[in-house]
């Protein structure tokens, strides 16, 4: 049984990783389009939000499941609360924005400093 929580964490957090990496990188090929005011939400960001989400969700399900068990550690519920509120504001921004040709700097950089916000708090806390 073991084995197959590790399988399935591992293979979460990778695929949680993925949706970061999808959010960052449609994040970072807007960057300079931020100078001309022609940048807009891909569907990298879109992706990634949803991804992230769903995947952190799981996470945290499978981190609960192991503590039940047994597990020797305890889920900070602080730090997935904060996680969660900063990556729903990042998926209203990129839900609300997806369909509009252009978008403003300041949101696709609130999206991409939530972002790395979110990467720091994942590190940090």
């Amino acid at each position: 049984m073991d084995l197959a929580i590790d399988i399935t964490r591992n293979t979460t957090l990778i695929l949680h990783f993925i949706g970061v990496a999808s959010l960052l990188g449609g994040f970072l090929t807007q960057m300079r389009s931020l100078k001309t005011s022609t940048a807009t939400v891909v569907p990298a960001m879109v992706h990634g939000a949803w991804t992230m989400l769903l995947t952190g969700l799981a996470l945290v399900a499978v981190a609960e499941y192991r503590v039940a068990n047994g597990a020797d550690f305890e889920v900070n519920h602080a730090k997935v609360g904060i996680k969660l509120v900063v990556l729903l504001v990042i998926l209203v921004l990129v839900l609300k924005n997806r369909k509009k040709p252009r978008v403003s700097s300041g949101i696709v950089g609130a999206i991409g400093a939530l972002s790395i916000t979110n990467i720091i708090l994942a590190v940090v806390l």
